[in-house]
């Protein structure tokens, strides 16, 4: 929910906290129990999980296999639960007119450097540009173009926005900032 106010503008930017991140941790966490199950059944000679059956699977080599893959999708399964309980990636865009700064915040991963804050002032920015890809996996982003340094970008990849919601979401910031827009 976006916050806008005649001399503020606050964007909030979702993290890792997606459905669909939800989905495929809770998916690739099913698959690694299953493998590795089906593995150490194999072991034993005998099902540990009922429905998932072991009797044609020797242990040598498919279940050792079986355990190998069922141990990394585990791994990777613990990576993705750990970046939704820390919501990388989320954090705000503030926009200030009365302190004529813009400041983009975000969550890291824990450690040293797990605020992520980029301050900088209004009169450095050039122009609001968007980038437009369509095809199979489309590719719409919202650019904040800053003298003397790299684009900014102010949406996620990830993020699918129709364009028109990218066209409007663009339109509004540079009225805001009073900035030209670039990329139509």
């Amino acid at each position: 929910m976006n916050y806008q106010s005649e001399w503020l503008r606050v964007e909030p930017i979702i993290g890792s906290r997606r459905l669909s991140n939800f989905c495929w941790a809770c998916i690739i966490l099913l698959g690694a129990l299953g493998f590795f199950f089906v593995g150490i059944s194999s072991y034993f000679g005998k099902d540990l999980i009922p429905f998932l059956s072991s009797q044609q699977i020797l242990f040598v080599p498919q279940g050792i296999v079986m355990c190998f893959y069922g141990i990394a999708a585990l791994f990777l399964s613990f990576y993705l639960w750990c970046t939704i309980l820390w919501n990388v990636g989320s954090g705000y865009n503030q926009f200030d007119k009365k302190e004529k700064t813009v400041c983009l915040f975000r969550w890291g991963f824990p450690g040293e450097n797990r605020r992520i804050s980029i301050r900088f002032s209004m009169k450095d920015i050039q122009a609001i540009r968007m980038e437009i890809q369509e095809g199979i996996y489309p590719r719409r982003i919202i650019y904040m173009k800053i003298k003397g340094q790299q684009d900014i970008p102010l949406t996620r990849i990830a993020e699918n926005l129709t364009l028109r919601e990218i066209e409007k979401e663009a339109a509004e910031l540079a009225r805001f900032l009073r900035v030209s827009i670039e990329g139509f």
